[in-house]
């Protein structure tokens, strides 16, 4: 069994969101208020349904907004005392964020080794390269053994930890993986999942964005749940894993049984509002 991340993490935030709001052609509100904290040497997963506000999330942090025609309106984004909201992507790069996106993102007609070169091209130090790419060899020997071949031949998870290893190239203080299990088989999810914490074991801070809640929680110090744009919970990743809500909207495993996250969303809904009626059924008996 792969042991959880270090409980012990220093909780100096080495990045900060505050009050952030992102709007999409000034208009659309993809995320409203929200506020979260990556203590240095931590991993903090975001959880949420779909449309719930993660990619815009992830796009803020990392300087993408802007291709997607969105822009942050109000709040800020600071790495390591530094605000880096409204820099390019290149810049946060620098600065030192990496992201692996959804879907991989690899160049298929290129080998690894290149592949892993594209993720270095901010490093100058050649010393510090060469090093990086012998840690990530080190951590991914499935692709190491094919390190001349083409990537867009390999099998998700092998074009996975190609993608992660491009990230690592740019030697990140904090890395940002955006649903990084998304299509993988079992086994190849638990490869991953441990992969992570090796990282994040080295020092590397990680954002993790991912719908298997159960594996996110079991590596995370930190959860938080977006849910329209907004925060709707956050903690320790074991308080989210014991909250019944939780277990029972993402883990599909509440004291209801095993139900769909559109059963479990409209279930709460309707208990919210059966409490809202008879709250105010009260005040006006009170009246």
């Amino acid at each position: 069994m792969v042991e959880h991340a270090d409980d012990d993490a220093t909780t100096e935030p080495i990045l900060r969101v505050d009050d952030l709001e992102v709007r999409y052609q000034d208009v659309i509100v993809g995320l409203s208020g929200v506020s979260l904290e990556v203590a240095r040497g931590s991993i903090v997963a975001i959880l949420g349904a779909n449309g719930a506000g993660k990619t815009t999330l992830l796009r803020a942090v990392t300087g993408l907004l802007p291709v997607h025609r969105a822009k942050i309106t109000r709040g800020q984004i600071v790495l390591d005392g530094r605000r880096i909201d409204g820099q390019s992507s290149t810049a946060i790069v620098r600065a030192g964020i990496a992201q692996v996106m959804e879907g991989r993102r690899i160049f298929g007609e290129l080998t690894v080794d290149e592949n892993l070169r594209t993720g270095g091209f901010t490093v100058r130090d050649k010393a510090a390269t060469a090093a990086t790419h012998a840690k990530v060899m080190g951590w991914f020997p499935k692709i190491a053994e094919r390190r001349g071949q083409r990537a867009g031949f390999f099998s998700g998870g092998e074009q996975q930890m190609v993608a992660i290893g491009r990230a690592l190239m740019a030697q990140p203080r904090l890395l940002v993986l955006d649903e990084p299990s998304l299509g993988l088989a079992p086994m190849v999810v638990e490869q991953i999942r441990q992969i992570i914490v090796d990282i994040n074991a080295e020092g590397t801070s990680v954002l993790l964005v991912e719908q298997n809640a159960s594996m996110a929680l079991s590596i995370a110090h930190r959860a938080v749940v977006l849910e329209n744009g907004r925060v709707a919970r956050e903690g320790s990743a074991d308080e989210l894993r014991n909250d019944e809500k939780i277990k029972d909207l993402y883990l599909g495993m509440g004291t209801a049984g095993r139900r769909s996250y559109r059963d479990a969303r409209e279930h709460y809904k309707a208990t919210n509002a059966a409490a809202a009626a008879r709250a105010g059924a009260a005040q006006v008996g009170d009246a």
